[in-house]
C-alpha cells in the first residue's frame, strides 16, 4: 500500500492596481523553485482562516495591507512530492506600497504580459485566465 500524498493548502492574492495591472512576486534564491514568479501568498497555518492567512502573508512578504475580497479561483496542482490546493482571492491594497521584504523582487504586470515571466506551474492557469478575461473589477 502506498503512503497517502501530502496535500498543502495555500492562498494567493490577485492584487489589482488602479491601472488593472496585477502584482506578482519572485521567490528568493534560497526557496524551493528559486527565482520563479508567483502570485503572492503562502501556506495557511493550522487553525488559521484562509483570508487571514493571505492578509498575514502579504504583510510579511510585501509590506502591504490588503482588503481580501472574494475567491476568484481555486486551483489544484500535483507537484512531484505533494498536492497543492490554492485559493485565489481578489485583493486591493488599502495601506502601504509594495516592497521586497521576504521576496526577491516584485513587479506590476499587465494581464496580457504575464506569459513573459517564469511563473510557477501551479500559478499558470491564473495567467491563462487573466490573459483571456482580464482581472476582476
Amino acid at each position: 500500500m502506498t503512503e497517502p500524498r501530502k496535500r498543502t493548502l495555500v492562498v494567493a492574492g490577485l492584487v489589482i492596481g488602479s491601472d488593472r495591472r496585477v502584482l506578482i512576486s519572485q521567490r528568493r534564491a534560497d526557496q524551493a523553485l528559486p527565482l520563479q514568479w508567483e502570485f503572492p501568498g503562502g501556506k495557511v497555518e493550522p487553525g488559521e482562516a484562509p483570508a487571514a492567512a493571505l492578509a498575514r502573508e502579504l504583510v510579511e512578504e510585501l509590506g502591504i495591507i490588503v482588503e481580501v475580497g472574494r475567491i476568484w479561483d481555486v486551483l489544484f496542482h500535483a507537484y512531484p512530492a505533494f498536492d497543492l490546493v490554492m485559493l485565489v482571492y481578489a485583493c486591493r491594497i488599502v495601506a502601504g506600497e509594495p516592497r521586497a521584504v521576504e521576496v526577491a523582487d516584485f513587479v506590476w504586470a499587465r494581464p496580457e504580459e504575464l506569459g513573459r515571466w517564469d511563473i510557477l506551474p501551479a500559478d499558470r492557469p491564473l495567467v491563462e485566465r487573466l490573459s483571456a478575461e482580464g482581472p476582476p473589477i
